[in-house]
Order: structure tokens, then sequence, then C-alpha cells
């Protein structure tokens, strides 16, 4: 147990351990309750959003986020929890590091970090194949979160800042349970609803995979 823990802090291996720890401390988190698993997901879809002083061919930043995109789908993120995903790399990702030093003998820092490389897109490749039974079960899930919970015509609380273009968050208090935390765009091209604000829930987009709302006056 001592070599292993020896192993795990040297040089060649502290980075893979320390993916590690950060993976282990978040699920512990996780199951206190303090956060939920979903709390640092990413979704696929058109949700990455271009600054506005920052001037690029529209070719390109198309081009760009459709790769992304291709990329976050082909390993399963937008299907799975980003957290479900990077746990599943970094398990192998530790385990072959501790395994291929120790048996190179190797205790350099540089040469730990290139073999890295190879180990890192071979644990995302074992990831994807580890996480296809779960695209299903989360499919599942959200079916069924979907079939009990309807936010349509639902007055919501602004929590992030929402346009037409920029995508925000709404909290939204169903019957029963906690409220509901949902991504949202303003319904109009010309609307800005800012933190704090009522909303009206109206209707859900497809193809963005976000709800859209329109100002609501509580009053």
């Amino acid at each position: 147990m001592t070599e292993l823990l020896h192993a795990a802090v040297s040089p060649p291996n502290v980075l893979a351990t320390g993916l590690l720890v950060f993976v282990l401390l978040y699920w512990l988190v996780v199951i206190l309750g303090l956060l939920d698993f979903k709390t640092l997901d990413v979704q696929t879809g058109h949700d990455f959003d271009v600054p506005h002083d920052v001037h690029v061919g529209t070719d390109a930043s198309g081009m760009g986020v459709s790769w992304l995109n291709h990329a976050l789908a082909f390993f399963n993120l937008g299907r799975v929890p980003l957290m479900v995903f990077l746990s599943f790399v970094a398990l192998p990702l530790w385990v072959g590091s501790i395994l291929l030093n120790y048996y190179l003998g190797n205790e350099s820092w540089l040469l730990g970090l290139g073999l890295l490389v190879p180990l890192f897109i071979g644990s995302l490749l074992l990831a994807k194949v580890l996480t296809l039974p779960f695209v299903h079960l989360f499919a599942a899930m959200e079916r069924n979160h979907d079939e009990g919970a309807q936010p349509l015509g639902k007055v919501c609380t602004v929590l992030l800042p929402a346009t037409h273009e920029r995508l925000g968050q709404v909290s939204v208090q169903l019957r029963s349970g906690a409220p509901l935390m949902l991504n949202v765009r303003a319904a109009s091209p010309t609307t800005e609803l800012r933190k704090g604000d009522s909303a009206l829930i109206i209707d859900y987009d497809a193809q963005r995979r976000c709800y859209l709302i329109e100002p609501y006056d509580v009053a």
C-alpha cells in the first residue's frame, strides 16, 4: 500500500493522480448533496456562442463549432454527463500511468508527461466504449423526467441572463419536488431577460435543445 501511494504521488504519475482525486472529490460532494451530478455537464448542438467582439469568418466559425459538436458526440458527451465520462477516463488513465511507469522504471516527470498522451487517448476511447450502456440509461431517465415534469406555460425566474442568441438558465417550481433548472433563450430577437426577471415558458426548441421564454409581469 505504501509503495502504491509513493508511486501515485511520484512525478510521472502526479497529473493522473490529480485528475483521479478531482473526480473522487466531485463524487463525494455529489453524495453529500452539495452538487447535482450534472452541474458540470456539456451539451452538443448549437449552444456555443462566439463573442461579439471576436471577428471570425462565418464559415470558419461554423466549421469549428461543427467539428467540436461531432467530437463531443463521438465520445457520448451530451448523452451522458461530463463527470460520468470523465470518471471512466480518469481511472484507466491512472492505472495505466502507474503500471507503465512502474514497469519502465521511470521516475522522470518529462517522460511521464509524454507517456500520458497515448494513455489519455486510449482512456478516451475506452471511456467511449464503457459509457455506451449509460447512453440508453440517461436517455430513458430524461424521457421519464420530461414526461413527469412539463414546464410549458409555467412562470419561471431567470438565473442567468438570456437573449434570443445567448443561452441562459431559469428556475421553475413545479407542483412537487425541488425547482427545475432549464436552459432557455428569449423567444423574441429583441428581448433581453436579466437575472431575477420573471418569465413565461412558451415553447421548446428541439433543434437547439432549450426552452423559449418571454417576459412575464407577475404583478
